[in-house]
């Protein structure tokens, strides 16, 4: 896949560890393929972050169907991306688990600049 280079300074922490590992030492013009562990991307999976709610939490306007994506606010008024994993009778079963978390990525990877 084909995309527009992604800009970023080296320890900044804008990306995830384990592609900002990948390309310290590249040179300008250099390639390579990398697959980055869980560990280096956006962690294992956590159970913990699996949360049951009542349906009638939800607000009137919206059908919860699995896949549908929410967002929740924490105590500290952060808003919190949640994925409904299930709809059940009288409640719905929301996963907080970044997307990718527990995979491994790989990246091809390209250095076309450094500024």
């Amino acid at each position: 896949m084909n995309r527009e280079p992604l800009q970023f300074e080296v320890g900044a922490g804008s990306v995830i560890k384990g592609f900002e590992d990948a390309v310290i030492g590249l040179e300008k013009g250099e390639k390579k393929t990398v697959e980055v562990p869980p560990k280096k991307a956006y962690g294992d999976r956590d159970d913990n972050l699996i949360i049951e709610m009542p349906q009638k939490s939800v607000p009137e306007e919206i059908t919860p169907e699995v896949g549908m994506r929410l967002q929740l606010v924490n105590q500290k008024g952060q808003a919190v991306p949640v994925r409904i994993t299930e709809v059940l009778e009288e409640s719905i079963k929301l996963d907080a688990n970044h997307p990718l978390a527990g995979k491994t990525l790989v990246f091809d990877i390209e250095l076309v600049e450094i500024i």
